[in-house]
């Protein structure tokens, strides 16, 4: 995260929320930073099943987190779940990485969902202000916007000169599901099934870019410009 960030605004019946590059979603009013998919500890886990990945992933999660934590200066952090890549992995954090998140949770309250790869550490949603928290996407009432992950969303966009796959936001008026913040978290095109089905008439893909993001319909996805 070098040079100005950009973040894009939008306005839903619970107020007014910034979608950050690096993935988040901040909500001024609330004075709340909205992440999803951290899974903390994956390459360890990875590693225990006999799977080698370079083992630096919850320390890239970790720094690029504390950088919106000086940014944005939030007193809460709501996390949407799979937080750890299982339900063992804050104990495997190293002391380093360990003590980092720890002095986060000091300085500001970390609300932790649960999600399904870290079941039964947190809780299973949130609601407050008329906005509803999961890891997953459920029904969402009449009045009310849901922040939701699980799906690890990322939009292709075919050019003339390239085809470019990039991590992104899907939002309509009453969901806002998030891009995975973890730095092996890996993604499912927007254009699959499972995500398709929670945007029936339509959305907007926020596509993260490197100090800003780009706006444009769900149907463009994939699609030649």
């Amino acid at each position: 995260m070098t040079g100005i960030m950009t973040a894009a605004p939008i306005h839903r019946a619970a107020g007014r929320f910034l979608l950050d590059p690096a993935g988040a979603v901040f909500w001024p009013d609330r004075r709340a930073l909205i992440v999803a998919d951290l899974h903390l500890e994956k390459a360890s886990s990875i590693a225990a099943r006999g799977g080698l990945l370079p083992p630096y992933d919850s320390r890239a999660t970790l720094d690029r987190l504390a950088l919106l934590l000086r940014r944005y200066a939030p007193e809460r952090v709501i996390a949407l779940g799979d937080s750890f890549h299982d339900e063992a992995g804050r104990a495997r954090l190293p002391a380093e990485e360990a003590s980092l998140l720890a002095r986060m949770e000091a300085a500001h309250r970390f609300l932790w969902i649960e999600g399904n790869h870290d079941a039964g550490t947190g809780l299973a949603e949130h609601a407050e202000a008329g906005a509803v928290f999961r890891h997953v996407a459920g029904p969402v009432a009449a009045g009310q916007v849901e922040f939701s992950g699980h799906f690890h969303p990322k939009a292709r966009i075919a050019t003339r000169a390239a085809s470019v796959a990039r991590p992104c936001f899907v939002a309509d008026a009453h969901r806002v599901l998030l891009p995975a913040f973890g730095a092996y978290a890996g993604g499912l095109e927007v254009t699959s099934p499972p995500i398709r089905a929670l945007f029936p008439r339509g959305g907007q893909v926020f596509l993260l870019g490197r100090e800003r993001v780009y706006a444009f319909p769900l149907a463009h996805a994939g699609k030649a410009a």
